[in-house]
Order: C-alpha cells, then sequence, then structure tokens
C-alpha cells in the first residue's frame, strides 16, 4: 500500500524542479499545485525515504563562496537519516558535491569503497581559491613505476677544469697555515698514512726425508706505511743434530711503485758457511692470475752474483680449504765451490701444500716438496756425498699477526 500511495504522489508532481534530477525515474506530466519541499518531499517519499521533520519549512539558500552562487539546497539536509539501499541506479554525476555537508555522514571504512570510480569524481569543490583544478580521471597511473624512477646517472668523466681552478691551500686565509697543516696531518693519518706492523711465518715446517729428518723455517714481515715499509726476512733450513745448512736474514727499504708491486732494496747477511754480505735490490708483489711473487738479486763482498725467483699461488677449495703450488728457482753468475754453487741454474724447488684455516692468522697444512741440484750445482753434491735430488714430506703451519 505503501508503495501504491508514493506512486500516486508522484504522479501529481511536476517537472519544474531547481536542479538537475535527470538521472531519477520521473512521471511524464506533473501538476503545477505542490510546492517546490512538497514536491522533493513527494519525491522522496516515492523511494522509500524518511522525510525529516520540517523539511519544507523555508530555508535560506546558502551561497557557495567558489562560484558566488545559491547551493542546489541539499545543505540543510540531514541525509544521515536516508534509507540509501533504494538509491541504486541513481546518476550523482551532474550533482554538485561542493555545497553537501558531508560531516554529518557516517564514517566509511576500506570495505564500503570498493568497487568506487574515483576517476569521475570532480575535486574542484574542495579546493581552496587559487588552486588549480587536478582531474585524477586523466591520470594514468600504470605507467608511472614509482619504485624504479630513474636517478640521475653518475658522471663518468673527470670532474671539470673549474673544479681545480681556486687558489691552492685557500683554508690558509681563512684558519692560517699552522692550523690547517695539522688539518690535513691528520687527514693523511686518517686515510692510509699510518704505520702498520705486520709479520708472518709463511713456512715452519717439519721435513720427513730419506737419510735424516730436518725443518725449514721462511718468515718475513714490514712496519710502515702504504708507500715505504722496512721489510725484513729470514729463512733456513737443516737436518736434526746437524749445523744448519743454510740461514739468512735480510733488511729491505721497501717503496710502491704500483698498486701491486714494491721496490726492494737493503743488505742479506748470511750466518752459516763462509761469512758473507750481500747487497739485495729486487721486486715483491702481485703478479696477474694472483701468483704472489718474490724476485731477488744479491751481490756479495766476494763479488759473487747470484739471484733468487719465488712464486706461490692460492688455491681455494673451500673458503678454509686452500691448495698451494709453490716453485723457487735460484740462480748464480758463477761458479762459487767453497758454497757448492755451480754457474747458472744453481737448483729448483717445486712444492704443494694444502692447508686448513681454522682462522685466517692460523693454518696447519700438509703437503710435499722435491729439490733439484741442476748442473755444475750437482757434481758439487755428489762430491760432498749428498743426494741432488731429494724429496721431502712436509707438515707445518703458516701464521700471521
Amino acid at each position: 500500500m505503501r508503495l501504491i500511495v508514493a506512486m500516486l504522489l508522484v504522479g501529481t508532481a511536476t517537472p519544474a524542479f531547481a536542479q538537475d534530477h535527470s538521472g531519477h525515474a520521473m512521471p511524464a506530466e506533473q501538476e503545477p499545485a505542490q510546492t517546490e519541499c512538497e514536491r522533493e518531499a513527494a519525491r522522496h517519499r516515492a523511494m522509500g525515504h524518511p522525510v525529516p521533520a520540517g523539511a519544507c519549512a523555508p530555508v535560506t539558500q546558502p551561497t557557495d563562496p567558489a562560484t558566488g552562487n545559491e547551493s542546489d539546497g541539499h545543505a540543510g539536509m540531514d541525509h544521515s537519516q536516508m534509507d540509501q539501499s533504494q538509491m541504486e541506479g541513481m546518476d550523482h554525476s551532474t550533482t554538485d558535491h561542493s555545497a553537501m555537508d558531508h560531516s554529518q555522514m557516517p564514517a566509511m571504512d576500506d570495505s564500503t569503497m570498493e568497487g568506487m570510480d574515483h576517476s569521475a569524481m570532480g575535486h574542484e569543490g574542495t579546493q581552496s581559491p587559487g588552486e588549480a583544478s587536478m582531474d585524477h580521471g586523466s591520470m594514468d597511473h600504470g605507467t608511472m613505476n614509482h619504485g624504479t624512477m630513474d636517478m640521475a646517472p653518475i658522471p663518468q668523466v673527470p670532474p671539470p677544469a673549474a673544479a681545480g681552478s681556486g687558489p691552492p691551500r685557500a683554508a690558509d686565509a681563512i684558519w692560517g697555515a699552522e692550523a690547517m697543516r695539522a688539518s690535513r696531518d691528520a687527514l693523511r693519518d686518517e686515510n692510509g698514512g699510518m704505520n702498520v706492523f705486520w709479520f708472518q711465518g709463511d713456512r715452519a715446517e717439519y721435513r720427513a726425508r730419506e737419510g735424516g729428518d730436518g725443518y725449514l723455517w721462511d718468515v718475513q714481515g714490514y712496519y710502515g706505511g702504504d708507500l715505504d715499509k722496512f721489510w725484513f726476512k729470514s729463512e733456513g733450513e737443516g737436518t736434526f743434530g746437524e749445523r744448519p745448512e743454510s740461514a739468512e736474514i735480510q733488511g729491505l727499504w721497501s717503496h710502491a711503485i704500483g698498486p701491486w708491486w714494491d721496490l726492494q732494496a737493503g743488505v742479506r747477511q748470511d750466518l752459516t758457511g763462509p761469512a758473507r754480505t750481500h747487497a739485495v735490490i729486487g721486486v715483491q708483489g702481485l703478479a696477474p692470475y694472483m701468483f704472489e711473487l718474490d724476485a731477488a738479486a744479491f751481490l756479495s763482498t766476494k763479488g759473487d752474483l747470484t739471484a733468487r725467483v719465488e712464486a706461490e699461488l692460492d688455491q681455494r677449495i673451500t673458503q678454509r680449504l686452500i691448495l698451494q703450488p709453490r716453485a723457487e728457482v735460484n740462480l748464480s753468475a758463477q761458479d762459487i765451490p767453497e758454497l757448492g754453487v755451480g754457474s747458472g741454474l744453481d737448483s729448483v724447488e717445486l712444492g704443494l701444500r694444502l692447508r686448513y684455516e681454522f682462522a685466517r692468522e692460523f693454518a696447519p697444512y700438509i703437503g710435499i716438496e722435491q729439490e733439484w741440484k741442476i748442473g755444475q750445482s750437482a757434481d758439487y753434491a755428489r762430491l760432498a756425498g749428498e743426494d741432488p735430488s731429494v724429496t721431502n714430506y712436509v707438515v707445518g703451519v703458516r701464521f700471521w699477526f
């Protein structure tokens, strides 16, 4: 019955509305007997909406501050009491929301906003005077990759000439030369100019071999900075129960001649056999393919010229298990009978050691090394009752601090 009464009331309405309700279903013919407020109330009754008390009381139309025009009359209506479930199909595209009091509307959560098309909503009425109108419906956010926005590329060219055109040591004029000298010294020390001490036992091993087990040591270290260092080295070997076969110590000044190489010069003192002191010059560093190389020439106080080249390579099986091939070659420019050294190629050593680094500073190892005396040096060894070819099975430890 309520729906029938509402339809009868709607049938008596006229189309003379102050606002455009083109989205609502309206009768074709209406009678002009009712006021606009009464026609509006009849429409709400037809849609099943409750009509607020005093809805037809005279209302002064507010003025829109943005346009200077009167609003459509909805500003005074309390929509919170309306049953909006029956408003499906209404076309709000032509409704001016700028004059509607949304502060009285019940809060909406995100779940109720699913499916809402914000692209067609005009936000012009919500902006303050002077702000440009934003058409969010025409913005294609799909093409805007906010996660991988391109940054300015890092320059790959040298700095411009103007970067170094200022006067040198310009800060001296502000802070004074003495104050800036102390600051520059501190900066140099903090960025690589400090002195460092380092010591390494490259080989400290027991040698099991035919004819008597022996021992060997090979240690080195330095004190200094990035460019200049003082190096010290010592190595020697022998047989248990006998005097050392060879022993020496070196003191060298080292200067960096490149990122990977140091030039070394100094003295070497032999500690066994005929007393000899040698002048030393050589290079030490990292060759291509990660070979650690140490090459030096020696000139003794007797005029003997000899040379030694050592090379080793760390092959990592795991981060802690490392296989190290090693080679050493000794040469002489002349025969030195009292030392058992022949001219040319004196001796060759080839070794293979497998170490395990419990820590980087401590790594025990096992291995094998083969020594050969060559040429005239082999003849000197045989005359002394020695075997010119010796195989050593070694157990040792490599350490540094």
